[in-house]
């Protein structure tokens, strides 16, 4: 991630392997033949895209977060915990960090 980030080579369909250190591109990139799975990518893809559109950077830090996120609260509905309560959790968290990013 960020400056010291790798480098990623993406099999494409037609023409050469895309090479690219862009976590929009990478996220872009993903395709999973499970339904499910391939529903988180994509809700994945859109934070991608939504951090690239508003701050043009930190794409791959917002990804990796988002994966991580996902992950737990995905984890803890199967464990039978109330998905809206999740969700006011996250929001709560959200608007936190950007009070906190306000005052700097």
């Amino acid at each position: 991630m960020g400056p010291k980030g790798r480098t990623v080579i993406i099999e494409q369909s037609w023409g050469s392997p895309k090479v690219t250190k862009d976590g929009v591109t990478v996220a872009k990139a993903i395709y999973l033949k499970d339904k499910y799975k391939n529903i988180r990518a994509k809700l994945v893809q859109d934070v991608a895209n939504n951090t690239n559109e508003e701050a043009r950077d930190g794409t791959t830090t917002a990804t990796v977060l988002a994966c991580s996120i996902a992950k737990e609260d995905f984890e803890k509905i199967n464990k039978g915990a109330n998905p809206l309560e999740i969700q006011r959790g996250v929001m709560l968290a959200v608007d936190a960090v950007i009070a906190e990013l306000k005052k700097n």
